[in-house]
């Protein structure tokens, strides 16, 4: 059984897969408090689903393109199961999960099934996520079809994706997306960062956000 909090049809928001409908499965249940969360209504609110329910209700939605994402997705081992069916039954899968040690009982990033996009939230200072907790031993496993996403609140997270960027904590190959954090950040000041510095990553906004700046849930 999964603890589902939302399934609906979305537009993607973030990532390389950004402006492609998609429908979005939102699990519940995180062990992290970033300060720039925007799903905090996903830490606790749920409804238990059985895989096949999951799927049945994927299907009626009609994408090829599925979302999967929390909270913190891989909390529920059942998740390596969905993706794998999923898979199997010819969807493109993504999901979005932080850059964080697994907790017990907690899935890795290395367990994921092959053909799975892993989109990595990796945890700049600005998010108060403990530097301790970034799990660079799966990190490392990414690959060209995995990417990286560094959220930045404001010049000290950008100094710091700049210290991390192209050493060998990152993967080769593996794309980097820097984000503003929306909000805290103004998308230019990060833009003439990268430029200035000659940064080769994709500088991406929430789409979301700027689509329906209005609405909390549901897109």
């Amino acid at each position: 059984m999964l603890n589902v909090n939302e399934i609906y049809p979305a537009v993607c928001g973030e990532s390389s897969f950004s402006g492609r409908p998609c429908t979005l499965v939102r699990l519940t249940g995180c062990h992290q408090r970033c300060i720039w969360c925007d799903s905090a209504h996903a830490f606790h609110e749920g409804t238990a689903m059985s895989s096949e329910d999951v799927r049945a209700e994927i299907a009626s939605h009609d994408w090829p393109l599925v979302l999967v994402t929390g909270g913190e997705p891989l909390l529920q081992r059942p998740v390596l199961g969905l993706l794998s069916d999923l898979v199997d039954a010819g969807s493109t899968v993504l999901l979005e999960t932080s850059g964080t040690l697994p907790v017990t009982n907690a899935a890795g990033l290395a367990e994921v099934p092959a053909g799975v996009h892993r989109i990595v939230d990796l945890k700049a200072p600005g998010s108060g996520v403990d530097p301790a907790d970034l799990d660079w031993e799966g990190i490392a496993t990414l690959g060209t079809t995995d990417e990286i996403k560094i959220v930045v609140t404001g010049r000290e997270d950008y100094d710091w994706a700049r210290g991390v960027f192209g050493t060998s904590r990152l993967p080769a190959g593996t794309p980097v997306l820097l984000s503003p954090a929306h909000g805290l950040l103004d998308p230019r000041e990060l833009a003439a960062w990268v430029l200035e510095d000659g940064l080769d990553v994709r500088l991406q906004i929430q789409l979301h956000k700027v689509v329906w700046p209005d609405v909390e849930r549901g897109v």
